[in-house]
């Protein structure tokens, strides 16, 4: 388990499925995704499964924060195809939890897998796209250190257009200078 201020990532359980689905059925939840819906929770059980069969530091963890009920889902985060030999991963994130938009969780939680994903697991670079129309993706992105390092034209369609993905990362380099800072 690795414990922010004000999350938490744990790995994720069985139980946490049907919120997963209720989250990713969610126009404006899956919006900024790379899924095409709908997702049904058999389907989410499959995923479950075959993320059971992954590399520990490539399942997902389950992002919760410190509520006045206890700690309470909100999201998942996970580095995707680690690439042992270069010494790289892809990070994928949501907030599927959408009272929680805009509060500043989403930076923690990737504040954490990068000092997990630096320190422990020894990577020196950690990349992720983003849709060019997510202004507050990119934003948060750039606040936890991430620069922008190319653009793939027309990669994903988007309500009947075909929108850029930028490429983004962060180095560890870079990120030690910001924490020592």
């Amino acid at each position: 388990m690795l414990i922010g201020k004000r999350l938490r990532l744990r790995a994720i359980d069985k139980e946490d499925l049907p919120r997963f689905v209720a989250w990713l059925n969610d126009p404006e939840v899956r919006r900024h995704l790379l899924l095409i819906p709908p997702v049904s929770l058999a389907q989410e059980e499959q995923w479950y499964e075959h993320t059971l069969q992954q590399h520990p530091a490539e399942q997902p963890l389950a992002i919760e924060r410190d509520a006045p009920e206890g700690w309470t889902p909100i999201g998942n985060i996970s580095f995707h195809t680690i690439d042992w030999a270069n010494r790289s991963t892809e990070l994928g994130i949501f907030i599927g939890e959408k009272t929680s938009w805009n509060q500043g969780y989403g930076r923690e939680a990737i504040e954490l897998m990068l000092e997990f994903g630096f320190n422990t697991l020894n990577l020196n670079r950690i990349f992720l796209r983003v849709d060019e129309t997510n202004p507050g993706g990119i934003h948060c992105y750039e606040h936890a250190g991430f620069i922008h390092e190319g653009r793939l034209r027309q990669a994903k369609f988007e309500d009947g257009q075909y929108i850029d993905l930028l490429l983004m990362s962060v180095l560890r380099s870079e990120w030690q200078s910001r924490s020592n800072s």
